[in-house]
């Protein structure tokens, strides 16, 4: 009798359908064990434990983050500006490249970024789970060349439906960033503007100028 094989994807699509589902990811980020469409929030922890690799999971696919020293370095730059402005305005906690969560039933989202407030964790206490369902009040992604923009949008719509309240997109090589409000409501920045909290983390601004400054002109080869 043959074995039936559950999985989150029409059965009658090809590798193809299930790119372009993807946001056109390069197929090199797919991880093909277990085979697409059956995976599980276990094997996005045993990637990581058995071949350090950093996946999603979106509707049953692991998916590899693409990394790059350069974005980790803006990343951590970002990362270090949250952390000071929350040792004075105690509102939540910020999350790393490697901060897994569960925003939708089908998905395991890894922002570079990410912040959380209090008022998402029952009575301020954090949870044990490796996977929490939680979905941030703020995510950054740091973009880099393997960044499709189908899959940048589809990542926003993914974002904004887990109950996200606020996206940046930050591009190092192009020096620019975008600010997302909702799906629809963006504000493109250039190097001279200032990444704003908003009413996310009121009070908190980051020029980008400065940000940029942290990997100077390092980026411009296209390292970055």
């Amino acid at each position: 009798m043959a074995t039936v094989v559950q999985t989150a994807l029409p059965t009658e699509w090809t590798a193809a359908d299930m790119l372009a589902h993807l946001g056109g990811i390069p197929p090199e980020r797919v991880r093909m064990v277990p085979p697409p469409g059956t995976a599980t929030e276990q094997d996005v922890l045993e990637a990581k434990s058995r071949f350090n690799r950093l996946c999603e999971l979106i509707d049953g696919v692991l998916v590899e983050k693409t990394l790059g020293y350069l974005e980790s370095m803006l990343a951590a730059e970002i990362i270090h500006r949250l952390k000071c402005f929350l040792e004075e305005h105690d509102l939540g906690i910020v999350l790393g490249e490697a901060g897994t969560l569960r925003i939708l039933p089908t998905q395991v989202r890894i922002p570079d970024v990410a912040f959380i407030r209090w008022e998402r964790f029952p009575d301020r206490r954090l949870v044990p789970q490796p996977v929490p369902a939680i979905a941030p009040d703020l995510a950054v992604e740091i973009l880099s060349p393997a960044n499709t923009p189908g899959e940048m949008r589809r990542k926003l719509h993914d974002y904004f439906t887990a109950g996200v309240r606020l996206v940046w997109y930050v591009d190092g090589r192009a020096r620019t960033a975008e600010s997302y409000a909702a799906e629809d409501r963006c504000v493109a920045l250039g190097e001279g503007d200032v990444l704003s909290g908003g009413e996310v983390l009121p009070g908190f601004e980051m020029p980008l100028r400065d940000l940029f400054a942290t990997v100077g002109d390092r980026g411009a080869d296209g390292g970055l």
